[in-house]
């Protein structure tokens, strides 16, 4: 049976480990499915903590952006993350050129319809499906423009998925809450 799971929080809220957890208390073999783009070493070392912390009942897949090429039916497939996700979207729709269609759409509506529509194809499986975010906006309004626009973005995306989820938890301090 379909579900979606939402676990949001800040950096080092504990959302990864939550979500790690819950995972394992439901399937004794789910998938893992990171989506960051390895940046630099210190983000490699990052990863590699995260890769560390799992022991080999877990499925590793690493995909950027297509999520839904993967066959995840009847499984417990963990997301992280969201944001890492939206940034691939994100950053494609910064170098590729203005839409042609005459709508004139911005770089952050068309990262947005892109995230949405891979993320409504993914979610059409059978299967439980725990998506992992950052609540970016929680702080003051950046000075930083391309910040400002990312933030809107995971904002929005984080909103779209929490509608679609089953269950939100919001994680603080390494405390979890029910949301939803």
């Amino acid at each position: 049976m379909k579900k979606i799971i939402l676990i949001t929080g800040g950096q080092r809220s504990g959302k990864s480990e939550q979500a790690e957890r819950l995972a394992l208390s439901l399937s004794s073999n789910p998938i893992y499915l990171a989506t960051a783009k390895i940046w630099d070493e210190e983000f490699r070392q990052r990863v590699k903590k995260h890769q560390e912390r799992r022991g080999p009942e877990w499925t590793n897949i690493e995909e950027e952006k297509e999520l839904s090429k993967h066959d995840v039916g009847g499984r417990v497939v963990l997301i992280d993350c969201l944001t890492l996700w939206a940034t691939n979207f994100f950053f494609d729709e910064s170098v590729a050129e203005p839409s042609k269609d005459g709508e004139g759409k911005s770089q952050v509506q068309r990262a947005l319809d892109a995230v949405k529509n891979e993320f409504d194809r993914f979610t059409q499986q059978d299967a439980t499906f725990i998506f992992v975010t950052n609540e970016i906006g929680m702080g003051g309004v950046s000075e930083n423009e391309l910040q400002r626009k990312f933030t809107d973005l995971q904002g929005w995306m984080n909103q779209y998925v929490a509608e679609k989820a089953d269950e939100v938890f919001l994680m603080v301090s390494g405390i979890k809450i029910k949301i939803k």
